[in-house]
């Protein structure tokens, strides 16, 4: 499931097989860019923000950016030139890009766009701080994090122009390692600018790896403390762990560790 991080981790893939390279060959495989042509162009940079992808090109004479978004099941492979693509079916090929050096295959691709690059805000420019980007403004992302005192804490976290980057797992671990019910409305929600550092951090800490982790462990079965562990016992209190939809996604939380505070005004899950 792509997070900021996943995605930070896919820009610095692609970044190391694309960039630099000319491209010999491209085959898009979905309808609004079915005609297009990018063989010759320079591949230029390869960025993420939050769950974006940018992929910056010189063709001839413009400037362009080819967007996609990853969602819940996209994904880019690299592969050497005759190797087999075997990552997922074909059919879930929605782009290819070849160099003589590499082919990159997205998979299963969203919002797939190619746009002049002065124009990417068109695509982004909607989206709150990203955490994981150089110019990170925890200060900013707090103010749009408070802005709507009356939402669920879980659903501020998950919309990206709050702050760009968190998914469902790590909206999961930030409300546990804070002691916060997901079902906290915002005005409730003690230390907010403690809530962005610490989301800020986890992510980070994350970068540059694949297997994500907010316990410090790295093994299996370890890596989480609530998601993805409905009725194992919590790793504080031992009671069991549970799951509830919220929203359009699924929570997962401690019912002892994780109390809605006496102020608010609604009740958590009792199940």
């Amino acid at each position: 499931m792509p997070e900021g991080d996943t995605v930070w981790n896919t820009a610095r893939a692609l970044h190391r097989t694309l960039v630099g390279g000319r491209l010999t060959a491209s085959d898009f495989r979905v309808p609004r860019l079915a005609t297009t042509d990018l063989t010759g162009a320079t591949v230029l940079d390869s960025a993420s923000r939050g769950k974006h992808l940018l992929l910056r090109l010189r063709h001839g004479d413009q400037a362009l950016t080819l967007h996609s978004h990853l969602r819940m099941d996209g994904a880019w492979r690299a592969y050497g030139p005759g190797e087999r693509w075997a990552a997922r079916p074909a059919h879930l090929i929605r782009v290819v890009l070849r160099t003589a050096e590499a082919v990159a295959v997205g998979y299963h691709l969203h919002d797939l766009a190619l746009v002049p690059t002065v124009e990417e805000d068109s695509l982004v420019g909607h989206l709150g701080p990203d955490l994981l980007g150089p110019d990170w403004d925890a200060t900013e992302a707090t103010r749009r994090l408070v802005a709507d005192p009356g939402r669920e804490i879980a659903e501020a976290l998950l919309d990206q122009r709050t702050l760009a980057g968190i998914g469902n797992l790590y909206k999961c671990e930030l409300l546990f390692l804070r002691g916060v019910s997901p079902w906290t409305p915002v005005g409730a929600v003690p230390d907010p600018r403690g809530m962005v550092d610490l989301a800020h951090r986890l992510l980070a800490a994350n970068r540059g790896r694949w297997t994500q982790s907010s316990t410090g462990s790295l093994r299996r079965g370890e890596t989480s403390y609530v998601y993805g562990r409905r009725a194992q016992p919590c790793r504080r209190c031992g009671t069991a762990i549970r799951k509830r939809e919220q929203g359009e996604r699924v929570t997962y939380w401690c019912p002892r560790c994780q109390v809605v505070p006496d102020a608010a005004t609604r009740s958590d899950p009792v199940s």
